[in-house]
């Protein structure tokens, strides 16, 4: 059976190579991501404000849409069927 040659050498020269692998490995993916990033379309504080009040603005809809939801229903159940 072959072997690579840090799996034959001294147990520290192995551990070293590996190292060595792992953070070459490392820093390749860092500056890849980087590279990733920059090429990346940020939005605009403008435009982050408006995506944020929109957000709000739909959660509370939502929220106010689905206690009304609740208070009918819990209405119904106490009016009709738990009299």
């Amino acid at each position: 059976m072959i072997y690579p040659a840090y799996i034959t050498e001294k147990p520290q020269r192995a551990f070293k190579k590996a190292l060595k692998i792992v953070m070459n490995k490392i820093i390749q993916f860092l500056k890849e991501a980087k590279s990733e990033l920059q090429k990346v379309n940020w939005p605009t504080k403008k435009q982050t404000i408006n995506y944020t009040l929109t957000v709000i603005a739909i959660s509370l809809a939502l929220s106010f849409f689905l206690g009304g939801l609740d208070f009918v229903f819990e209405y119904l159940l106490k009016a009709f069927i738990l009299k």
